[in-house]
C-alpha cells in the first residue's frame, strides 16, 4: 500500500517515515522526492532529496515519469513513479512524505492509498520548532506560517487520519497502527472477501436443496 504523510514543515513527518523504515525495514520503503530547489548545507543527494536541474525535472514531466509533482515556493517537487511501483511489486508498503496537494493527486484514481496528516500540538509549538531548526530565512519562515492554516483546513477536510505529534514515540505508534489497519479497508480486499463468500455459498446451494 501507499501511505502519504503530509503536514506543515517542522511537524516531524520525515522523521516518522525514517523511523518506520528503520523499525520495519522489510515492511516499509521510503520514497525520496525529486526537487529543483538548491541543496542546503548537510543535505545529501539521494537521501534527503534527489536534487535535479529544472531542465531534467521538466524532461521527467514530459515523459510522465512522476506519480505526482507540483511547484511549491518557486521550486518543483515530485515523486518518481517507477521506484514506487517497483517497491510495491516487491511487497513493500511505500511511505510518501509529500504535501497535501501531492497527497490528493496520488489518491485520485487509486484505492491503495491512505492519507495521514501530521500536526503539531499547537501553532506556537510549530513556530518554535521551525525557528529552532534555523533552516529558513525570516521571509521564508513567514511564508510557511502563513500557509499553515490553509493546509490544515484542507487536510482536515480530505485526509482520512490525523496524528498529533506531541510526543514522537506516541506519534510513531499511532502511524504504525494506521498502517496495520489500513489494508482492512481496501476496496479490492473487500471485493475479494465478498467473492469468496459468494463462491462458497454457490458451492453449498446444491447440497441445501
Amino acid at each position: 500500500m501507499l501511505f502519504v504523510l503530509s503536514g506543515p514543515s517542522g511537524t516531524g513527518k520525515t522523521t516518522l517515515c525514517r523511523m518506520l523504515t528503520q523499525a520495519c525495514p522489510k515492511e516499509f520503503w521510503f520514497s525520496v522526492s525529486h526537487t529543483t530547489r538548491p541543496r542546503r548545507h548537510m543535505e545529501e543527494d539521494g537521501k534527503d532529496y534527489h536534487f535535479a536541474s529544472e531542465e531534467a525535472f521538466q524532461d521527467m514531466i514530459a515523459k510522465d515519469a512522476f506519480l505526482e509533482w507540483a511547484k511549491v515556493y518557486d521550486a518543483y517537487y515530485g515523486t518518481a513513479l517507477f521506484p514506487v511501483e517497483e517497491a510495491l511489486e516487491r511487497g513493500y508498503n511505500v511511505l510518501l512524505d509529500i504535501d497535501v496537494q501531492g497527497g490528493l493527486a496520488v489518491k485520485k484514481g487509486r484505492d491503495d492509498v491512505t492519507l495521514i496528516f501530521i500536526v503539531p500540538p499547537s501553532l506556537a509549538a510549530l513556530e518554535a520548532r521551525l525557528k529552532g531548526r534555523g533552516r529558513d530565512e525570516p521571509d521564508a519562515l513567514r511564508k510557511r506560517l502563513q500557509a499553515v492554516m490553509g493546509e490544515i483546513e484542507r487536510a482536515f477536510a480530505a485526509y482520512e487520519y490525523i496524528v498529533v505529534n506531541d510526543e514522537l514515540g506516541k506519534a510513531l505508534q499511532d502511524v504504525l497502527a494506521i498502517t496495520q489497519s489500513a489494508p482492512l479497508k481496501l476496496n479490492k480486499r473487500k471485493q475479494a472477501v465478498l467473492e469468496g463468500f459468494r463462491q462458497e455459498w454457490d458451492q453449498k446451494q446444491p447440497r441445501l436443496k
